[in-house]
């Protein structure tokens, strides 16, 4: 079984597919490993540590993947690197599957056997490779840093002699994966914090994290589908959202926006009008800028300046903390392919199972 480990070919991408201590892993399991020169640069690894964890170093795109059975990336692929891929080989990496309709059709014209982990299903076996949850961890972690770094002011209250500081007031519109991680950081840095979200049910994690939270009076409670995400609401709800949003803003210091729904463009939860009334120096971090934005200013990999209010919408928050980003993305690419993809040694897709039907773009 021979995998090759692809150099991201995104600029903004620091993260990489596989870090020594999963490709140690891969060769425990009989795995040969071929990791393209400069793949882990952006994750402070060097080539010499890969060779060290008992890789190979190849110099381009064909050679890395030449006779390999897997090829492991973050994103997908750009099109001179899916030239490259040989027919049959499987590539597993999040490939963007709502909005990257030609890249699939080249998998299946070119015989590429192709795996988004963005699609696994939601059910506790794949809790161990689940790639959405640990890289919006560390996006929420982020944000929060991003948005202190951007504010003006200091978080917490201070008592001093020449007299008190009062804490910042923070915001979180969204407590999924990234949401409440965001909840959890600014109030270990001593802000005020208060969230909102469509899911009725996520009020209890968000009162356990010490956060108020803020909801729509409407008699339409149920804002989570099957498969736990947040779904569109109505259009009664999504006005008594709004009109609850802009009165709370007003008086927040940081925001955080989190909300996205799979396969559609983000909802727009924070309008011109909105920020408008916003305090001077206060700062918006929009998670969702890669998907429209959740606000309606926000542009994307920009710091926007409108009034005095800061709209940061980096696209790629993950990255932005790429040491341990990669290292979390790497142990579920190598739980996800051990799992379902070895069978005494050998490449062997066990294509009986959910997990691999699920995430199974082309075959």
């Amino acid at each position: 079984m021979k995998l090759a480990v692809l150099k991201e070919t995104n600029a903004l991408e620091k993260r990489v597919a596989a870090t020594p201590d999963s490709i140690k892993r891969f060769v425990a399991l009989g795995a040969n490993v071929t990791v393209q020169e400069g793949a882990g640069t952006g994750a402070g690894i060097s080539d010499n540590d890969f060779k060290q964890a008992g890789a190979a170093i190849a110099k381009d795109t064909a050679a890395t993947v030449k006779g390999a059975d897997i090829a492991l990336c973050v994103n997908a692929p750009d099109a001179k690197t899916r030239a490259d891929l040989p027919k049959g080989i499987a590539l597993i990496g999040m490939l963007a599957p709502y909005n990257k309709d030609a890249d699939i059709d080249s998998y299946a014209k070119s015989g590429v056997q192709s795996f988004s982990l963005e699609m696994l299903p939601r059910i506790s076996r794949a809790q161990s490779m689940d790639v959405l949850s640990s890289q919006s961890n560390l996006a929420g972690y982020r944000a929060v840093i991003d948005a202190v770094a951007q504010f003006g002011k200091v978080v917490p209250m201070m008592m001093t002699a020449a007299g008190t500081v009062t804490p910042a007031r923070a915001l979180i519109l969204g407590a999924g994966v990234a949401g409440l991680q965001a909840i959890a950081t600014a109030k270990r840095l001593g802000a005020v914090v208060s969230a909102f979200d469509v899911r009725p049910v996520v009020k209890e994690q968000v009162e356990s994290l010490g956060a108020t939270f803020i909801e729509v009076p409407a008699e339409e409670t149920d804002g989570e589908t099957a498969g736990g995400y947040a779904k569109e609401m109505s259009d009664d709800y999504k006005r008594k959202q709004s009109e609850l949003i802009a009165e709370t803003i007003k008086t927040q210091d940081i925001i955080i926006t989190t909300a996205l729904i799979p396969g559609r463009p983000a909802p727009t939860l924070i309008d011109e009008a909105m920020v408008d009334t916003m305090k001077t120096g206060a700062v918006i971090i929009d998670l969702a800028a890669a998907s429209g934005g959740n606000c309606s200013l926000s542009q994307p990999d920009k710091v926007v300046d409108h009034h005095g209010v800061q709209i940061v919408g980096y696209t790629n928050m993950p990255s932005r903390a790429a040491v341990d980003a990669s290292a979390l993305y790497a142990r579920n690419l190598y739980n996800f392919i051990s799992t379902l993809m070895v069978k005494d040694g050998k490449f062997a897709i066990n294509w009986d199972d959910e997990l691999i039907t699920g995430t199974n773009l082309t075959r």
